[in-house]
């Protein structure tokens, strides 16, 4: 039994997708290729889909001396 340290890793690993479950081989551990193409089809979002209000300060906030100072 090797040191896991120490011992070489595989350039290929092959596994289960974790979302899919189906096998898969690729070099780090997480969603295939094909899982990962949907995801980002169905979960990003443009610029345009986000909305950004004005901020609008709350009442208990008051300017400092500074910035009142004439």
């Amino acid at each position: 039994m090797g040191n896991v340290l120490t011992d070489d890793v595989p350039e290929i690993l092959d596994f289960t997708c974790p979302r899919c479950h189906l096998p898969t081989s690729q070099r780090y551990y997480g969603p295939c290729d094909r899982c990962v193409e949907v995801l980002k089809a169905t979960q990003t979002l443009n610029k345009q889909d986000a909305v950004v209000e004005d901020y609008i300060p709350k009442m208990n906030v008051t300017p400092n001396a500074v910035a009142t100072k004439d």
